[in-house]
């Protein structure tokens, strides 16, 4: 695991640029909005790149920089997991050049947003926030509308295929919700 990490440090910038982050595209950015899942292999990047195409649809890609992480590093180098690739593919997000990393301590005052998946990594996130964190740290799926009873979006890893299905149906409503919420404070003049 040292390995991977150690890779994944020396790759940083480089690994960014090739799902179109980069260290210069994250500074210019107005917005920075990290998804947190246990290993950064299902959840995170399927909300990652759910919310890359919406905001690429919604003309403010170069003005929210997106990334995803884990509270876990033992993914840390590794791609999501295929079946999450394979269903996110057949509703048209290209999760395939996303890599698992963990959440570091500067993620903290990096992101202006910490979305949680569900309220263990809630909770984790909220222990490990340093002082003078800046990151609103949240839950995503009270973001959403069509499933607003729902506060979790379940760990499909040790399931069937309806699983990884049931995760977009949830990610694509809270990212929904949630880009409604980035257009608004996007208007709103930087303190």
């Amino acid at each position: 695991m040292i390995g991977r990490l150690k890779g994944w440090l020396r790759r940083g910038a480089a690994g960014a640029a090739a799902v179109g982050g980069g260290v210069e595209a994250a500074a210019a950015a107005e917005l920075r909005v990290l998804m947190v899942c246990t290993g950064n292999i299902c959840r995170s990047p399927t909300a990652e790149g759910v919310l890359r195409a919406r905001l690429a649809r919604a003309g403010l890609a170069g003005r929210v920089h997106v990334d995803s992480a884990g509270t876990q590093g033992y993914h840390t180098g590794e791609g999501p997991d295929p079946r999450a690739v394979k269903a996110a593919a057949a509703r048209g997000y290209d999760l395939s050049p996303l890599r698992a990393r963990p959440v570091l301590p500067t993620d903290f005052h990096r992101f202006d947003w910490l979305l949680a998946m569900d309220e263990d990594h809630l909770a984790w996130l909220q222990r490990k926030a340093p002082p003078g964190s800046r990151a609103r740290i949240e839950l995503l799926m009270p973001h959403g509308r069509r499933y607003a009873a729902e506060r979790n979006v379940p760990d499909p890893y040790y399931g069937a295929a309806a699983g990884f299905e049931r995760v977009l149906d949830l990610v694509e409503d809270g990212c929904d919700g949630l880009l409604a919420q980035v257009k608004l404070q996007l208007q709103r003049p930087r303190a």
